[in-house]
């Protein structure tokens, strides 16, 4: 009788609210946002027991405004990641001060000052929070009281000086500080992620699963781990030189091996569907992936509890109780033809067990019973951290007036000057500020990313408003409100991205509580119910005007694709390289990467598309076929990949070599691929350090099914260039 795998295996993990509140409260977005309030705290609260609130309230902005960009990141790179938003916003921060009885001079620093820092987002991800910390200067700038004179706006841009260069020593300290627990922390969270895919995965085992139903999912999950896993990597591969981050590095070594066998368990469950067998063996096999998914969430919970990580849990014995009799014995099958549905059965195992042999090595590595291999990153570990370097090369991109980043700058400016001109016709002008302040927040380059946040912005004011309301109306102490305003902005930052609708809470409490400190005659119950309708007015106009010079997700996809299938035809490339004697496995890591990332991005862009109007969307089933059969495509050569890598002992290399650098040349002329002379590597198999033993499951011979997957890989390139086509037609 077989043994029941889900006899065999029970989660040890506790409810899922539980679960989730520790996830988040152990977090790295938790840690940094008590780095940053702590921070504005201890600073805010020296300059105004030696100099008084009005010097603590300017010297707190520039404290804000520096702690922008601020994120967990290398501690190499943390300068040069900070340093531009004080440096741009203080000049801003001064002509606002200067150009503050100027209506019409403070109109133009608004509208230029908001052109410029826009542009900023040329350099993506790093170059958004600076971006916004430009704008904010400037807001910041408008909430203080007009200066008497030159002299006084002088003195504030100073304590903002002053507050800024505190704040970036205090940043300069914490990532010393916090290193070690951010790549601990971060570590997890991406095993915690890849356990929440590996169970949506394991639906598919279900015999009455629909795969066009799970799809969209699977999509949005690969695409988030995807861009979390390079956060990941940028902390626990930076400078890997003591046991515990080179025990980190090899972890985030085997989980990156783990998704790609999570991308191959998709190969063949169509084909085993109905099956006599493999219904009552997919569901087996589904706990399987279950459990090491539990097992996998289990070590990253105890990996933020600075917990020992429970023990590992080899399921390879239960995998080969599992199978029938008719799938375990040798074949003689020729599979070079459709093969038969018990082998299907049997490499499928092999591929569940490949994710559970993972499993159990993360969970070695990380109780110290395995040493760490890290040839790949430990001398050029530079080569998979994103780089932080600023340079002029994404101005170059903004000669045409079709530029996207111009065209979002041209919008921005336009929408924070009319949202300037319009709090001058309100009763309540003198808090003018808010309405620029909600345009600079909400207004992104997508209206996808616009509308969210409005909609969020809008009722994370009206309670961050009523909280703030009854706190001011205890009328507290100066001291209160700044420790007030440091527990703001600690939900603020840290809370931005997981919890955004507490985040846009503790941003409105922050704002108002920075308000009072600058204006202490206001009324605060008026103070509230006029932050709310400027909300509301702000929200309405970066709303209208991303209508103005859009540019749709649909004018990106074009290149967005052409990038998909220029990393997809690297990679295929590199991945049936691997084997030989100067195997090119750090080109091939880094390839791989790309393919996932290019993946991601078209992902995003696809999901971004269901915001905007029906009339200007593109279509959407080619886009997703494209992005199921890219997926398929890195499955197929994840499979060849685990053969040339795990298995080679039973591959008859006189056939595979041809085999493969037939495949090789295949792929490369359906996705137009042309490399580089210096990328020219021979494709000649040798030893490999990491071959596994004869496994009982799995053949003695196993170049036919290394035959098929390359048969299978060149099909779906094919297909692939011809979902392109389809998505853009040539001469179009």
């Amino acid at each position: 009788m077989r043994r029941s795998a889900s006899a065999a295996w029970s989660s040890p993990l506790p409810g899922g609210r539980s679960r989730a509140f520790w996830q988040l409260a152990l977090s790295q977005y938790v840690t940094n946002g008590l780095a940053v309030g702590t921070g504005l705290l201890l600073i805010a609260l020296g300059v105004y027991l030696a100099t008084g609130l009005a010097a603590a309230a300017a010297a707190a902005a520039g404290v804000v405004i520096t702690s922008v960009p601020d994120t967990p990141s290398p501690r190499r790179y943390k300068a040069l990641q900070v340093l531009p938003a004080p440096l741009l916003g203080l000049p801003l921060f001064l002509l606002v001060q200067l150009s503050h009885g100027d209506t019409a001079g403070l109109g133009t620093v608004l509208v230029a000052g908001s052109f410029l820092a826009a542009l900023l987002t040329a350099w993506g991800k790093r170059g958004g929070p600076v971006s916004f910390a430009m704008i904010f200067a400037m807001v910041m700038s408008m909430a203080t009281p007009a200066p008497i004179d030159a002299h006084q706006a002088w003195e504030r841009s100073g304590w903002f000086a002053a507050g800024a260069a505190l704040y970036l020593a205090w940043s300069l300290l914490t990532v010393h500080a916090l290193n070690r627990r951010y790549r601990r922390q971060l570590l997890a969270e991406a095993l915690i992620s890849f356990a929440r895919l590996l169970r949506t995965q394991s639906l598919r085992f279900a015999p009455q699963a629909d795969p066009q139903t799970l799809l969209p999912a699977l999509l949005a999950q690969h695409a988030a781990l995807a861009d979390q896993l390079q956060n990941t990597r940028d902390l626990v591969f930076e400078s890997p030189t003591t046991p515990q981050r080179q025990q980190f590095a090899a972890m985030l070594l085997a989980l990156l091996e783990a998704r790609d066998h999570l991308l191959a368990c998709e190969l063949d469950l169509d084909f085993l569907i109905g099956h006599e067998g493999a219904d009552s063996l997919l569901p087996e096999l589904r706990v399987v992936l279950a459990g090491s998914a539990d097992s996998i969430e289990a070590l990253g919970m105890a990996l933020l509890l600075g917990r020992t990580p429970p023990a590992p849990t080899d399921l390879r014995a239960l995998l080969a109780s599992l199978l029938p009799p008719a799938a375990r014995a040798t074949p003689t099958a020729d599979l070079t033809g459709e093969p038969e549905a018990t082998l299907v059965l049997r490499n499928i195992a092999d591929r569940v067990g490949h994710i559970n042999d993972e499993a159990v090595r993360l969970a070695a590595l990380a109780r110290g019973e395995m040493a760490p291999e890290l040839t790949a990153v430990r001398s050029q570990w530079q080569l998979f951290v994103s780089p932080v370097h600023w340079s002029w090369q994404p101005l170059r991109t903004l000669a045409t007036g079709h530029a996207p980043v111009l065209r979002h700058a041209l919008r921005t400016s336009l929408a924070i000057g009319t949202g300037y001109g319009v709090s001058l016709l309100l009763p309540w002008a003198t808090h003018k500020y808010w309405i620029v302040l909600t345009i600079a927040v909400v207004m992104r380059a997508s209206l996808a990313q616009t509308v969210a946040r409005g909609n969020l912005r809008v009722v994370g004011t009206l309670f961050g408003g009523l909280l703030a309301m009854a706190i001011l109306s205890t009328r507290p102490s100066p001291l209160a409100i700044l420790v007030l305003l440091a527990l703001g902005t600690t939900f603020a930052h840290g809370l931005a991205i997981r919890l955004s609708l507490v985040a846009w809470v503790g941003s409105a409490v922050q704002g108002l509580l920075q308000a009072q400190m600058l204006l202490g005659d206001a009324s605060p119950v008026f103070a509230a119910s006029e932050r709310l309708a400027d909300t509301v007015i702000g929200a309405l106009l970066a709303w209208a005007f991303s209508y103005v010079l859009p540019s749709w997700e649909r004018q990106h996809l074009p290149a967005l694709v052409r990038r998909a299938v220029a990393a997809q035809a690297r990679h295929a490339r590199l991945a049936l390289a691997l084997g030989q004697p100067q195997a090119p496995d750090l080109e091939w890591r880094l390839a791989r990467r790309e393919a996932y990332d290019s993946l991601s991005a078209l992902t995003l862009a696809a999901q971004r598309t269901l915001a905007e109007p029906r009339s200007v969307r593109p279509p959407l089933a080619p886009l997703e076929t494209l992005l199921a059969r890219s997926y398929q495509l890195l499955a197929q050569l994840a499979a060849v990949k685990g053969l040339l890598m795990l298995r080679r002992p039973q591959l008859r290399m006189d056939v595979a070599q041809p085999a493969l650098q037939q495949a090789a040349q295949r792929i490369a002329a359906e996705l137009g691929e042309r490399p580089s002379p210096e990328e020219g590597l021979p494709l000649a198999l040798a030893g490999h350090p990491h071959v596994a033993p004869p496994d009982p499951l799995m053949s003695a011979d196993l170049t036919p099914w290394l035959l098929r997957r390359l048969g299978l890989a060149c099909a779906m390139a094919r297909e692939l260039r011809v979902d392109v086509e389809r998505l853009h037609p040539p001469g179009r």
